[in-house]
């Protein structure tokens, strides 16, 4: 049984950091995609940054470009987002994914087989 388990969020006021973790159990991560989303309250679950199986490529939200970086290591079975220059709107709950299939990762909620339950970010003005 594959088991994601997101850790790292928190209270943050806005300039603020965190860097947040996923640890997957079940099955290694090493040639799987990786990915993480965030949903608002009210909102859609949407794309925040996806990193390929090598590490070599990574994909962000336009919002969080220069702001956000994927990261993983695969001997850890574990992939990381550093947050860094928090904004309110940045406020959300985080969650990392897994494709039972795709190498490269990808933006799209349906890219993705496996999720975490999630880690709360508030991000305080």
């Amino acid at each position: 049984q594959v088991q994601l388990v997101e850790s790292g969020g928190g209270l943050v006021q806005a300039g603020g950091s965190l860097r947040l973790s996923c640890a997957t159990s079940g099955r290694s991560i090493s040639i799987y995609g990786m990915g993480w989303f965030r949903q608002a309250p009210g909102k859609e679950r949407e794309f925040v940054a996806a990193i390929d199986w090598s590490g070599d490529r990574t994909s962000y939200k336009d919002s969080v470009k220069g702001r956000f970086t994927i990261s993983r290591d695969n001997a850890k079975n574990t992939v990381h987002l550093q947050l860094s220059s928090l904004k309110p709107e940045d406020t959300a709950v985080y969650y990392c994914a897994t494709s039972r299939t795709s190498r490269s990762g990808g933006a799209s909620v349906g890219s993705y087989d496996y999720w975490g339950q999630g880690t709360q970010v508030t991000v305080s003005s």
